[in-house]
C-alpha cells in the first residue's frame, strides 16, 4: 500500500533544515577534535541530559515508532513491556554495573570482559558485536527506513533512499565522533517526543476522548500482563526472557553503553541512565497507545505497518507535518549514527590498537573515520538485499535470544562474583553459543513453528550457561588481583558511596532518584494490569 504523501513546500523546508544542522554540527564538533577520546567518547566530559536523551533516542529508531504503533493495534498494549521493563534494567545496572564500567576507563564492552577476564572474550563479544551492529541493526535500520519513507514517497527509488540517509549519518558521525553523535541525538530525541504527543492529541480529539477509547476497544487491548499462553509476551517470558534482553541492550550493547562510557563522572552516568529510563515510560502514551486509537480511526487497515504513517499523514497539519517528519527522519538518522560509531570504536579499539599499538591518538581517531566510512558503504550494498532474504532477515531480528545469554551471564558474574574466571567464562560462552546455535537450528529452521519462544530460550541459554561459568571457574585457579580489582560490585562498593552521598541533597542521590522511578514504573504496570 502506497500513501502519496504530497508535501507543502514549508514541510520540505523543515525537512532540509534539519539534515542541514546535522550535518554542520558534525562538521563543527570534527574541528574540536585531537584525540581518540575526543572522537570516540566525547572527550568522557558529557553531562546527564545529553546521555539520557542520546539513550532514549538511539532506542527509539522510525521502525520501532512503526512497530510499536502497529503491535499496539493487531495485539493491544503489551509491547510496552519491553519499554518498562527498560527502567528497571537502568537501574540495576546503575547501582551495580557502571561503577565498575566506569572505574575500568574502557573504550569498549568487549575491553571490559578483557580485563575481567581475557582477550578471547574480547575477540568474540567484538566479532558478535560488529555482526549484529552492521548486518542487523545499520543495514537493516536503513532498509526499513527507505520502505517506509518510499511507501509514503512512492517517486522515491530505494537505492538513492538508502544511499542519502547513510552518506547524511555518515558525514556528521565521521566528522564529528560520538559528540555530533550524541548531540544531534538530543535533538532528534525533542523532536521524537514533541511529534508522538502532538499525534496522540489529535487522535484523541477525533475520537472523541480516552473515554471512548476505553468503550470501544477490547480490556484485553489495553492490558500488560497477559496469560502463560499469550502469543506475543507472556508473563513468565516479561520476567525472564524481557529481563535479559534488556540486560543485554541496555548494559552491554557497545552503541548504548558507550553513551555511558563518555559520562563526565559516576554521578552524570547514573543521572543519564536513569533519565533514560524515565523518558522510556511516556512511550505507553504518546507511542503506544495512539495504535489502540486508530482501531477507532481506522478499522479496516490492511496493514499494521501502516498505522503510525497513516496517522502522520492524515491528522497532522502544514508545517506540523514538516516538524514530525523531521522527527521520524531523525529517528531513523539516530539508529545508523549510533551503530556506525559504536562499529568503528569497536574495529580500531579492539583490534586496530592491539595489532598496531605504536599508532598515537591522532591515528587512531583517523583509523575509527576510516572505518566508519567503510561501514556505511557496507551497511547501504547490504540494505536493499535484504528485501531478498526477508525470512533470513527476520531470524536475524530473533536471533539476540540464541546468541547473547552467554555474554550477559559473563558480566552478571564478572562484576558481582569475584570467583569467576576466564576459563569459566570461556567454557560458558563455548557451551553457551553452541546451545544456542542448536536451539536456533531445531527452533527456527526444522520446525514449522517454533516449539519454545525465544523469550522462554533466552533464560534456559542462561541459566546453562550459568552453571557452566560457575563449574568451570570452581574448577581452576582464582583470578589474579588484577583481574578483579576496580572491576566489580561489593558490599564495600555501597558503604564507600553512602559516604559520598551524605553530601548531596535527595534530588542528585542516585539511590532516592532509582526507588522514585521504579515507583513510577509500578503504578503504570499496575494501572494498566
Amino acid at each position: 500500500m502506497e500513501l502519496g504523501i504530497s508535501l507543502h513546500p514549508i514541510d520540505i523546508g523543515l525537512l532540509v533544515a534539519y539534515f542541514v544542522i546535522a550535518i554542520s554540527l558534525g562538521i563543527w564538533y570534527g574541528r574540536k577534535h585531537e584525540t581518540a577520546s575526543d572522537f570516540f567518547l566525547a572527550g568522557r566530559g558529557m553531562l546527564w541530559p545529553i546521555i539520557g536523551l542520546s539513550l532514549f533516542a538511539s532506542n527509539i529508531s522510525s521502525t520501532t515508532l512503526v512497530g510499536l504503533a502497529g503491535s499496539a493495534y493487531s495485539t493491544g498494549i503489551s509491547v510496552f513491556n519491553y519499554e518498562w521493563m527498560a527502567a528497571v534494567v537502568l537501574v540495576v545496572f546503575a547501582v551495580f554495573f557502571l561503577p565498575a564500567i566506569l572505574r575500568s576507563q574502557v573504550y569498549t564492552m568487549p575491553e571490559f570482559l578483557s580485563k575481567r577476564f581475557d582477550n578471547r572474550a574480547r575477540t568474540y563479544f567484538s566479532l558478535l558485536t560488529l555482526f549484529l551492529n552492521i548486518v542487523v541493526d545499520t543495514a537493516g535500520g536503513l532498509f526499513a527506513g527507505a520502505l517506509l519513507l518510499q511507501m509514503m514517497f512512492p517517486q522515491l527509488d530505494i537505492w538513492t533512499t538508502v544511499t542519502v540517509l547513510a552518506v547524511a549519518a555518515g558525514i556528521y558521525t565521521i566528522a564529528g565522533g560520538l559528540a555530533a553523535v550524541m548531540l544531534t541525538d538530543a535533538i532528534q530525541a525533542v523532536l521524537l517526543v514533541f511529534g508522538s504527543v502532538l499525534i496522540t492529541i489529535f487522535a484523541l480529539d477525533q475520537v472523541g476522548g480516552w473515554s471512548a477509547v476505553l468503550a470501544a476497544v477490547p480490556a484485553e487491548k489495553l492490558s500488560l500482563i497477559r496469560p502463560i499462553g499469550d502469543p506475543g509476551v507472556p508473563w513468565p517470558g516479561l520476567i525472564t526472557g524481557v529481563f535479559l534482553l534488556g540486560f543485554y541492550f541496555w548494559c552491554t550493547n557497545q552503541f548504548m553503553v558507550q553513551r555511558l562510557l563518555a559520562a563526565k563522572n559516576i554521578h552524570h552516568g547514573r543521572w543519564g541512565a536513569l533519565f533514560a529510563g524515565l523518558l522510556k515510560l511516556p512511550v505507553l502514551f504518546i507511542m503506544v497507545i495512539p495504535g489502540t486509537i486508530a482501531i477507532l480511526l481506522y478499522p479496516d487497515l490492511e496493514d499494521p505497518n501502516l498505522v503510525y504513517p497513516t496517522m502522520l499523514v492524515d491528522l497532522l497539519p502544514v508545517g506540523i507535518l514538516g516538524l514530525v517528519l523531521a522527527g521520524f527522519v531523525a529517528a531513523l538518522m539516530s539508529q545508523i549514527d549510533s551503530t556506525l560509531n559504536s562499529a568503528s570504536t569497536l574495529v580500531v579499539m579492539d583490534f586496530v590498537r592491539r595489532i598496531r599499538p605504536d599508532l598515537n591518538s591522532h591515528q587512531l581517531m583517523r583509523a575509527g573515520q576510516i572505518s566508519t566510512f567503510v561501514f556505511m558503504v557496507l551497511a547501504v550494498l547490504w540494505a536493499p538485499q535484504i528485501a531478498r532474504f526477508q525470512s533470513i532477515f527476520e531470524y536475524l531480528q530473533a536471533v539476540l535470544a540464541y546468541t547473547v545469554p552467554p555474554i550477559v551471564a559473563m558480566f552478571v558474574f564478572g562484576v558481582l562474583w569475584k570467583r569467576a574466571n576466564a576459563s569459566g567464562g570461556f567454557a560458558s560462552l563455548v557451551v553457551g553459543g553452541l546451545a544456542g546455535a542448536a536451539f536456533f537450528i531445531v527452533n527456527e529452521v526444522v520446525l514449522d513453528a517454533p516449539a519454545i519462544g525465544f523469550l522462554y530460550v533466552a533464560p534456559i541459554l542462561f541459566v546453562l550457561s550459568s552453571i557452566v561459568l560457575v563449574i568451570g571457574s570452581l574448577l581452576t585457579p582464582a583470578p589474579a588481583l588484577e583481574k578483579t580489582e576496580g572491576l566489580m560490585w561489593t558490599p564495600a562498593t555501597w558503604h564507600e558511596e553512602s559516604a559520598d552521598l551524605a553530601g548531596l541533597p535527595w534530588w542528585q542521590n542516585y539511590r532516592v532518584l532509582s526507588v522514585g522511578l521504579l515507583a513510577i514504573t509500578a503504578v503504570i504496570v499496575i494501572s494498566f494490569w
